[in-house]
């Protein structure tokens, strides 16, 4: 993951999606935002490709955030004006 210091949010999802056969291992990437709008359109896309998302902030970014895969759909919901 290449750090830009103005990133501050990360998404990171598994590759290949669940389910391919012959891929036991399962890889993942992630990547880096400037802003919760932008990491929240992202992980929408890698929701709708199948892939298992999580996100958050990166250290030492203040207050830290970690949003799980069980918490996902919610925090694609809330509004970016409530969240850092």
């Amino acid at each position: 993951m290449a750090l830009n210091p103005k990133n501050i949010w990360y998404v990171s999802f598994n590759t290949p999606p669940p389910g391919t056969p012959g891929n036991r291992e399962v890889l993942r990437i992630t990547k880096t935002f400037q802003t919760e709008a932008e990491a929240k359109k992202f992980a929408c896309l890698k929701l709708a490709e199948g892939r298992t998302v999580i996100a958050g902030t990166i250290n030492p970014h203040v207050p830290k955030r970690t949003i799980a895969t069980a918490e996902i759909y919610r925090w694609l919901e809330m509004d970016n004006t409530s969240a850092g």
